[in-house]
């Protein structure tokens, strides 16, 4: 372990530990998370998911970050990509039971709020493949995009608001590895299972855990790259 691992780790401690031994750090994290749940959402993957994303670097390049990565950007981005997995979040929470009871599969809806069952597992399962399937091919193709936009601009804050050059982005995208890994392995394999059990957890813990796969998201992609 080098010196910059044993640093990351010692900061990821220093942020964590005021939730464990501070009561009140705990409670008021509660208390907003459920008061401002959009802009708790936004702060959870700015923080989780860019971390993810600087370990991902630490994997390919042995560093957590480097001229023109652009941490500030990607955390930027997490946020809002926070927000809108938010709402992905309520859409299909409600939407999936609705679409079971058109197909005759009463209950769904009131289960979620219940303890584990049967129905609850199916409709946790419902939840997270019909979001996974709809919405997250979008998605991920999206966060690509902007990935390389933030890479192409040279890792700035300015850069990331600069225009998009969509076309050339999207010419130039690997396609290959976005169907064969990205949406073919990813999402069967890992997403609809880990966001099943998401789904099967307090409301208050979902996004929190969400967040967290995200984390996932940028290693799992530093490891294929790798290879």
């Amino acid at each position: 372990m080098k010196k910059q691992d044993i640093y990351f780790a010692a900061g990821c401690a220093l942020v964590l530990l005021p939730f464990v031994v501070i009561p009140q750090v705990y409670e008021f994290y509660k208390t907003f998370n459920a008061q401002f749940a959009y802009i708790s959402s936004a702060i959870k993957f700015a923080v989780l998911a860019t971390a993810g994303e600087a370990i991902g670097l630490r994997i390919r390049k042995g560093v957590y970050n480097e001229r023109g990565f652009g941490i500030i950007p990607r955390a930027i981005l997490w946020a809002g990509f926070g927000m809108l997995i938010k709402a992905a979040f309520v859409i299909f929470f409600v939407g999936a039971p609705m679409a079971l009871a058109a197909a005759g599969i009463n209950g769904a809806a009131t289960v979620m709020a219940g303890p584990l069952t049967p129905l609850k597992i199916l409709a946790a399962f419902c939840i997270s493949a019909s979001m996974n399937l709809i919405f997250s091919p979008v998605f991920m193709t999206f966060h690509k995009i902007t990935d390389t936009h933030i890479i192409n601009t040279g890792g700035t804050v300015r850069g990331l608001f600069s225009p998009l050059h969509l076309g050339d982005i999207l010419v130039k995208l690997d396609w290959q590895r976005q169907w064969d890994f990205v949406f073919k392995k990813t999402i069967p394999l890992f997403w609809i299972p880990a966001h099943t059990i998401v789904f099967l957890l307090p409301p208050d813990q979902q996004i929190l855990v969400a967040a967290v796969l995200g984390m996932v998201l940028g290693i799992l992609l530093a490891l294929v790259s790798r290879k």
